[in-house]
């Protein structure tokens, strides 16, 4: 059976444990207004221009949403149907 002295040290370990918790997450936080934000959904209109690199430059959200539609990716397997799975034995 456990002595005394071992239960008063893990009730006050725990207890300091959750205080420190308590108070790391207050800390850490996003406050309110932030994350109220981030729950609207912005329109494509107010997004500044994005610099996608490789010479294109800053390209505005409208254009690259509208080149998306326009030119959709082609398929993984370059034809119209996509390839099989490859089944491999004898390894991860």
């Amino acid at each position: 059976m456990m002595n005394r002295e071992s239960l008063v040290f893990c009730a006050a370990a725990l207890a300091v444990a959750l205080a420190v918790c308590a108070a790391g997450f207050k800390l850490a936080a996003l406050p309110a207004e932030t994350v109220a934000a981030a729950r609207q959904p912005a329109p494509a209109e107010t997004l500044p221009d994005l610099d996608i690199g490789g010479g294109f430059g800053k390209v505005s959200v409208i254009e690259l949403v509208g080149f998306y539609m326009e030119n959709p990716p082609a398929p993984k397997g370059g034809s119209g149907d996509a390839s099989p799975a490859v089944k491999r034995f004898g390894g991860c």
